[in-house]
């Protein structure tokens, strides 16, 4: 009997226990947790990803806003319409190579040759379009085609035969430097057409004020129906997502900024076309890195080339193929530098401007050490750098000042990089 009355106990307790098991065991997503709580749900959230160095963009956002506070404080012309629509085409140029260099620090890697390959561009288009009369449009392709060729040219030699990033696109620098001056040739400059496609890709604006406000209205309901719609499809899987009043409440404050932007643009001579473009190429490469199978496998080289190649990545296709688009946004951006100054010249690419695409991207918040990084990066960490010129330049600062200035920030940039990673490993989030 007492045999019966224990099997008995234990068959109920294993009952009991397999009715509590699903309830010790569920898992809850933290999102849902922090959601539910509201307010101080996000509070806690947020003070959580400090502590775990989950930064994201924080760090540059105030730093724009201090160094704006600084120089309109200093300079009350700083933040003037004018002198907001002329940063804002000053930064399309470098803010187009940025974007390529976003592409080749994802992989844990540098490309020191894009200025040299921007100034090829340019002077390839002066050269076929105004040296020898070639078709303005023709002309613009085969300037492109030429950042492509060479950005592949140094892919394939880093992929396939091994040279390390850094030497192989230290030669391109010096090698596509020398070649731009032999394009050029004695002369030294090409004035290009005043008229002609290129010079309007940043002299031309949108004069009508329904064109910045229709960008606006575009940019916030596409933002609204993405973010909408992809809720929809995480749920119809059974996937955490965003609560509807979450997504109103983040449209609303892209739709103030936007609008904000827009009235400041209709104060000036209103939306100008190199802003439409680069905001063009942002959404397309943001599509490509997050909503496509390559931009995964880009994300993965970043983080390991090893467990990317045991996964059947194509590593040499992928890191090929990302040194091309380096090339390709080189190119783009050299053609806007020859737009801003109306001629191809000996001295695109060269001085200081690699350092200031590079750390562009950097000060954005995309990673040196590979698998971290977002396009929307180069848009960030442009506007910090044209800020500081455009502000030093109205305070008079010589250019040795704006170097260490300069300088100090992307090192500042970079520290906050490295802590940030020590203390994503320290709360194992690395």
């Amino acid at each position: 009997m007492s045999i019966d009355k224990t099997s008995t106990a234990t068959e109920e307790s294993s009952v009991e226990n397999t009715d509590a098991a699903p309830a010790a065991v569920a898992a809850v997503d933290p999102r849902l947790l922090v959601r539910e709580q509201g307010f101080s749900g996000y509070l806690g959230e947020f003070k959580r990803k400090m502590k775990a160095g989950d930064l994201g963009s924080i760090p540059v956002v105030v730093g724009l806003l201090i160094i704006w506070a600084i120089f309109t404080s200093l300079n009350s012309n700083f933040l003037t319409a004018g002198n907001f629509s002329d940063m804002s085409v000053a930064m399309v140029g470098t803010g187009m190579i940025a974007v390529g260099i976003v592409f080749v620090l994802l992989l844990g890697e540098i490309d020191l040759s894009v200025g040299s390959v921007s100034g090829v561009a340019g002077a390839t288009f002066a050269v076929l379009s105004v040296t020898h009369g070639m078709n303005e449009i023709l002309a613009l392709v085969l300037a492109i085609l030429t950042g492509t060729a060479a950005g592949a040219i140094h892919g394939f030699v880093f992929a396939r035969i091994g040279v390390p990033a850094f030497a192989v696109t230290l030669a391109g620098l010096l090698f596509w430097q020398g070649f731009m001056l032999q394009i050029l040739g004695s002369n030294g400059t090409i004035n290009l057409d005043s008229d002609g496609v290129v010079v309007k890709l940043t002299s031309y604006y949108f004069s009508d004020v329904a064109a910045a406000y229709g960008l606006a209205i575009v940019v916030t309901a596409g933002y609204f129906l993405s973010a909408f719609f992809d809720n929809r499809r995480r749920e119809a899987v059974g996937v955490p997502s965003r609560p509807l009043n979450e997504i109103i409440v983040r449209t609303v404050l892209l739709g103030v900024l936007a609008f904000a932007v827009a009235i400041v643009f209709n104060q000036y001579k209103g939306l100008p076309l190199a802003v439409v473009i680069f905001l063009a190429f942002l959404l397309l490469t943001d599509f490509v890195l997050r909503r496509t199978a390559y931009g995964r496998k880009i994300f993965a080289l970043g983080g390991s080339v090893e467990a990317s190649r045991r996964a059947g990545i194509n590593v040499e296709l992928v890191r090929i193929s990302v040194f091309a688009i380096a090339g390709t946004f080189a190119a783009i951006g050299g053609l806007f530098v020859a737009s801003k100054i109306a001629s191809a010249n000996q001295g695109a690419g060269t001085g200081e401007f690699l350092m200031n695409v590079i750390a562009a991207a950097v000060i954005g918040g995309t990673s040196l050490f590979g698998g971290r990084g977002r396009t929307w990066d180069a848009l960030l960490g442009v506007m910090v750098i044209i800020s500081i010129q455009y502000g030093l330049a109205l305070e008079g600062i010589a250019s040795p000042v704006q170097y260490m200035i300069t300088g100090g920030v992307l090192l500042a940039t970079v520290v906050i990089d490295a802590v940030t990673r020590k203390t994503q490993k320290t709360a194992g989030r690395a």
